[in-house]
């Protein structure tokens, strides 16, 4: 039996996160155990964050060689996807070797244990038939893909194995209407792919508000990708699909129909944990109803699932143990989808704001007001701006190029419970898409249709 004062279930953002910042704060004097399976560093930088946006930004490229946006010049384009792929995995691998396995190196007071943890009572796990005893402990298991209940669905990808394929398929599939979903739809049409999105909600990424949402839509359509939502999927047979109205035959099937928490076999029962399908149940701390025992990231029952929050949260946890009692306003937290363009929001949405009988005021401008959207010839978008009625900011949503790069001001507006005045009397740098923002608050006291574009 081994011993330790810390030990972590997982190997991904929040167990390092967890095992970096205590390390940190006991001067490496803290013996820690981090017990995982598969690939270290987690989904993020192995088969989620890292991968896809190498996939997007890429098939962007492909996408802008094979069509110049400006007159005069002319371009050509071919794709070697295999080869493509094996650069894509390569940069995987030495991304994680980077951030992953040279960095715990450093920290001589982690012990890795490779392998799947079992509860066997509130204070120990067993890992290959070794059991491991510790003062606390930090579930930070993450989520994997959740498989629908289809008849002969059998032969598929998801966004776990996506990146074993090796060919460009003619005809894809896409099962859900999610970011993840939207992502990959968006990266194989740029690759040349007939892209279908099968959903039974009629909706796209439910996160954001409808006008949104049903802009982006308008945008992917002009792309090429095609909607099936509001429908279901009866059955499938060698990759046909036999929906409500119809069937079509697909080269390839991506399952992208949203994420589960991945605690499945942890026996959390054992340790007087409790649960639902949603995911493990924690306190404002992340503590679980066994007190000595955290959970952390995507493996929680929590509004959003992210490898920024998943993070966060695994250094909140390492400063809870030793007594901080830290906390986590989720609404300060920005998440994106990097279609193009990309669609980024923070805090709250109006339609969040009018369920919890929020009074309110929204401004909402087209990004074609930006000059540069318009010289990135990129202008199919809108940037939303939500205040109380004291002009406080409660929530900024960005459909525009580069949203994910700027939508940090909006955390910042949110956070700082900072008002559109503010946003008024501070400069931006012209031009820059990331101005929206500005241009979004003087909204509020002017029409911007009477507004030159350098006006303070």
């Amino acid at each position: 039996m081994s011993k330790y004062d810390l030990a972590i279930i997982g190997k991904g953002a929040a167990a390092f996160s967890a095992a970096i910042r205590i390390s940190e704060l006991t001067s490496n004097q803290i013996k820690i155990a981090m017990i995982g399976y598969g690939p270290i560093g987690g989904a993020c930088v192995n088969v989620g964050c890292v991968p896809s946006k190498y996939l997007i930004e890429a098939s962007k490229n492909f996408e802008m060689a094979k069509k110049s946006l400006y007159e005069g010049i002319n371009v050509y384009a071919s794709i070697d996807f295999n080869k493509f792929m094996e650069a894509l995995n390569n940069f995987v691998v030495t991304e994680r070797i980077e951030k992953y396995e040279k960095v715990i190196k450093n920290f001589h007071n982690i012990d890795l244990y490779e392998g799947k943890a079992k509860f066997v009572d509130k204070n120990a796990v067993t890992v290959n038939k070794q059991k491991i005893t510790a003062f606390n402990f930090l579930i930070a298991t993450g989520s994997k893909t959740l498989i629908p209940d289809v008849k002969g669905l059998n032969n598929y990808y998801t966004s776990e194995n996506i990146w074993n394929i090796r060919k460009i398929p003619e005809k894809l599939a896409i099962l859900g209407s999610g970011e993840v979903a939207v992502e990959l739809a968006y990266a194989f049409s740029n690759f040349g792919s007939k892209v279908y999105i099968f959903n039974r909600s009629d909706r796209i990424l439910k996160g954001f508000d409808d006008d949104i949402t049903k802009n982006l839509r308008k945008t992917l359509k002009n792309h090429g990708i095609k909607f099936h939502t509001g429908v279901n999927i009866n059955e499938i047979k060698d990759k046909t699909l036999f929906y409500d109205n119809g069937s079509l035959n697909f080269d390839e099937i991506i399952v992208a129909t949203g994420r589960i928490p991945n605690i499945d076999g942890l026996d959390l029962d054992r340790a007087g944990i409790k649960f639902n399908d949603r995911g493990i149940i924690v306190d404002k701390y992340l503590k679980t109803s066994n007190e000595n025992i955290y959970a952390a990231g995507d493996c929680v029952d929590q509004e959003l699932k992210l490898e920024t929050l998943a993070g966060k949260e695994g250094t909140m946890v390492a400063e809870n143990i030793l007594g901080s009692g830290r906390t986590i306003n989720i609404k300060n937290m920005p998440w994106a989808v990097f279609c193009e363009p990309n669609v980024a929001s923070v805090g709250y949405t109006e339609k969040e704001a009018k369920s919890m009988d929020i009074k309110y005021n929204v401004r909402k401008i087209e990004i074609k007001n930006v000059v540069k959207a318009n010289i990135l010839k990129s202008n199919d978008g809108i940037i939303k701006v939500i205040s109380d009625e004291k002009g406080i900011i409660l929530g900024v949503q960005v459909l525009a190029s580069n949203a994910a790069e700027f939508i940090i001001e909006g955390v910042y507006l949110v956070q700082n419970r900072l008002t559109y005045s503010d946003i008024i009397n501070s400069s931006h740098v012209f031009p820059t898409v990331a101005e929206s923002i500005k241009i979004a608050g003087q909204s509020f006291i002017r029409d911007i249709s009477k507004m030159s574009c350098c006006m303070e």
